[in-house]
């Protein structure tokens, strides 16, 4: 037996009550109690979030299993927080000092795909682009694609109701999520939603879970909504010199009624850390890079049509990708972007202000300014075409001065993207970074009916406390 594995006959007074009650349903493998091994289940990868110290991992594979561990936790009054990859990036996956630590990430199996009903299946420890790859075999395509799609699971993007560079045609995971099997707090076992195309009966539970951070109960199943495959699309890229320009042509593209399955933009500060990262070859020189693709039987046209769009509002170069195998090539570079600001100082802090996409140039404007104001590198990569920008202030944690700069910059972001009628995150989640924030957003009304609904799910405030609010 591994040395990180609790034994069933240790002995109580040594581990204490809870992991005997947990192990007296569970298969000791299940439990982790080593401190070294623990610590490692803290964090995700938010910075400047708090964690505390958890007094058990739990690694369940069955609903059953999950079920056990809530009553027990019911019966204890001990703190649950539930985690997937840990791949998110506000904290919400943070442990609560002495909580039980619900890692399902071995509960990782597709259950079913089903090509009549466009559905599948699926336990929440899947990869999400596990669950891609799968689907294709048969025709099929599962839209939702994080930039973290090779490491981050359904139950997780379930959770923080993630998006991807896929949104602007196809939307966000909460769109193709119909039903749940989710354990309550207390350890019953409730089905949400439906499998058929369509269903409005009763209030929409499974909608209430998706995006609710583990905070009202725990997915443990989930049916998801699929599409015909689309044909291999093609990307265009858009050099621009001035980020007011390539936010110009944003606009001219909606505002023409054309139906990109990828726009996306990545400023000058994020095209050169790519390039110092990964030797990519972008165009250094430009101001801001515009990604464009089109998925449609005639991508080509599409491109065209888009082109000449970007060139009306001040494109420099138009380029659009002659292949699959080129345009893939641009959509890594964008894929890197995250990856490579962190590499400028070591440490980033990834905003993730969504705002309506005409105010999308003041918004970039507004960062431009935070960074001259605070003397910082602040890179802005966005899911231009639903408005979504991840300022991403890059800084050395090891300095005291420039972390303090840094979170206040994060701040004032954040106000910025309210100031121009946006959200304080897209698709991230709350969690503990931004949870002052929530309440400035929806106002106290909204913040007693959201507590309220906490409350009703989850009487005791066992599930993943100080999350939200």
């Amino acid at each position: 037996m591994s040395r990180i594995e609790a034994r069933p006959d240790e002995d109580t007074a040594a581990t204490g009550p809870l992991v005997g009650r947990l192990l007296a349903g569970l298969p000791a493998g299940a439990v982790l109690t080593d401190p070294d091994v623990t610590a490692s289940y803290a964090n995700d990868m938010a910075s400047f979030c708090e964690a505390g110290v958890p007094a058990a991992v739990v690694l369940p594979r069955t609903a059953e299993e999950v079920q056990h561990v809530m009553r027990v936790a019911t019966e204890l009054r001990v703190p649950v927080v539930p985690q997937g990859a840990r791949t998110g990036l506000s904290g919400a996956a943070n442990a609560s000092e002495g909580c039980i630590v619900l890692s399902l990430v071995r509960m990782d199996r597709i259950l079913e795909i089903s090509p009549v009903d466009r559905v599948a299946v699926v336990e929440p420890g899947v990869v999400n682009a596990a669950l891609s790859r799968a689907v294709n075999e048969h025709g099929l395509y599962y839209p939702p694609d994080p930039s973290s799609w090779e490491m981050c699971t359904i139950g997780g993007n379930i959770g923080t109701a993630s998006g991807g560079l896929c949104c602007v045609k196809y939307g966000v995971t909460a769109e193709y999520v119909l039903g749940l099997d989710v354990v309550l707090a207390d350890g019953r076992l409730m089905s949400t939603g439906r499998r058929t195309a369509k269903g409005v009966a009763g209030y929409d539970l499974t909608r209430l879970f998706v995006g609710s951070e583990g905070s009202l109960g725990i997915v443990v199943r989930a049916t998801l909504a699929l599409r015909p495959q689309p044909p291999r699309q093609l990307v265009l890229a858009a050099e621009f010199a001035s980020a007011a320009a390539a936010c110009d042509a944003v606009c001219r593209i909606m505002e023409g009624g054309h139906v990109p399955s990828l726009l996306e933009l990545m400023d000058r500060t994020t095209v050169k850390a790519v390039n110092d990262l990964a030797n990519m070859g972008l165009p250094e020189t430009t101001e801001a890079l515009l990604l464009a693709a089109f998925d449609t039987p005639d991508p080509a046209a599409d491109l065209a049509a888009v082109g000449a769009l970007c060139e009306a509002a001040g494109a420099t170069a138009v380029v659009p990708a002659d292949d699959a195998a080129e345009s893939e090539l641009l959509l890594q570079a964008r894929r890197l972007s995250l990856t490579a600001l962190e590499a400028v100082k070591g440490t980033t802090m990834i905003d993730d202000v969504c705002v309506p996409r005409s105010r999308l140039g003041a918004m970039l404007e507004g960062v431009e300014r935070i960074a001259e104001k605070y003397r910082l590198t602040i890179g802005v990569c966005a899911h231009a075409g639903d408005g979504n920008t991840h300022p991403t202030v890059c800084f050395d944690a090891g300095d005291a001065d420039e972390s303090r700069r840094a979170r206040e910059s994060f701040d004032e972001i954040m106000a910025l993207g309210l100031e121009l009628g946006g959200t304080i995150t897209g698709e991230h989640g709350v969690g503990v970074l931004k949870k002052e924030w929530l309440a400035r957003e929806i106002g106290p009304v909204g913040l007693e009916m959201q507590r309220a609904i906490k409350s009703a799910f989850d009487p005791l405030g066992i599930l993943n406390p100080g999350k939200l609010f």
